[in-house]
């Protein structure tokens, strides 16, 4: 009794310690995850007068009239949306993640401003608008990875969502572009075009980095043979498979549908497999973003 008693005490220790890791990983991601955002506004954004929409892109406007520091207004303008959205930030532990970001990203804004030259490291509205978006997003997606949010725009749209029904990437959308319309008055319509492109290619490095690079297929095939090439798949390729019950929409007939996911560099081996056994088959290759599970991401990682 005391051995197993003793192996319970050690198993539970053993997962907190694991927990505990992971908490501290995630607040690393925050952290870094902010400042790399703060020197993207730094070095690219604000010195080149482009916005990427959000409270962090009103800020910059209100400053260019008002000289207010943009990381303190940044901090001001997300405190009423995070306490009118805390019961929308999934749950406390994603709604204290989002609080260190945004008060992170306001401190190292406001105390870069000692450390950068105040016109960055170039006056090119192309490299200004590319590395600030490439930039902007990487740090999105470190806090991403942290599991928590960079406020504004993720406050307000899933308040917009609950509340009018509209969705998060339409609420994106809406808020977004209001304020690079008002930043079209006041640093002129061409940096204001220039923030559109700012958003989008920050929006892809924040998946890129948030998903990682790794872009998986998923497969479905009916097959007449659904055994036989499980099988192989199995044996040959190590990738699991899972056998649906399906019925001909024509015939009636039971038809076994396999479900499986690969890697890209493994679609072309798949389809020699199922052309040899069965060229008949009929084969659906889909994208999919994320694998998790065995062979795969394992989820004990995606734990909180």
């Amino acid at each position: 009794m005391s051995k197993v008693s003793l192996n319970d005490v050690v198993k539970n220790e053993m997962r907190h310690l694991t927990i505990n890791r992971q908490v501290i990983g995630d607040y690393i991601f925050l952290l870094a995850g902010a400042l790399v955002q703060a020197f993207s506004m730094r070095l690219f954004l604000i010195p080149g007068q482009m916005v990427s929409g959000g409270i962090s892109g009103a800020s910059q406007i209100i400053n260019y009239y008002t000289h207010w520091p943009i990381g303190l207004m940044i901090f001001l303008g997300n405190a009423p949306l995070f306490l009118l959205g805390w019961r929308y930030l999934g749950g406390v532990r994603f709604a204290l993640r989002t609080a260190v970001s945004v008060a992170a990203f306001s401190l190292f804004t406001d105390l870069l401003v000692f450390f950068i030259p105040a016109q960055g490291v170039t006056d090119d509205m192309v490299l200004n608008c590319l590395y600030g978006g490439v930039t902007l997003g990487i740090g999105l997606g470190l806090v991403y990875r942290g599991k928590g949010t960079s406020g504004g725009s993720d406050i307000l749209g899933r308040i917009l969502n609950r509340r009018l029904g509209i969705s998060i990437s339409q609420a994106y959308m809406i808020t977004d572009s209001l304020v690079v319309l008002a930043s079209g008055f006041s640093f002129g319509w061409s940096k204001a075009l220039y923030g559109l492109v700012v958003i989008y290619v920050s929006g892809l490095a924040a998946e890129m980095v948030s998903e990682g690079t790794g872009v998986y297929r998923s497969v479905i095939i009916v097959s007449r043979s659904p055994e036989e090439v499980a099988k192989i798949v199995l044996e040959d390729m190590e990738r699991g498979v899972t056998i649906l019950s399906g019925k001909g929409g024509y015939t009636g007939a039971d038809r076994p549908v396999l479900y499986c996911v690969v890697t890209r560099a493994e679609v072309n081996q798949l389809k020699e497999i199922v052309s040899e056994i069965d060229p008949s088959a009929f084969m659906v290759i889909g994208q999919a973003n994320e694998a998790l599970g065995e062979g795969f991401k394992p989820l004990e990682e995606i734990k909180k």
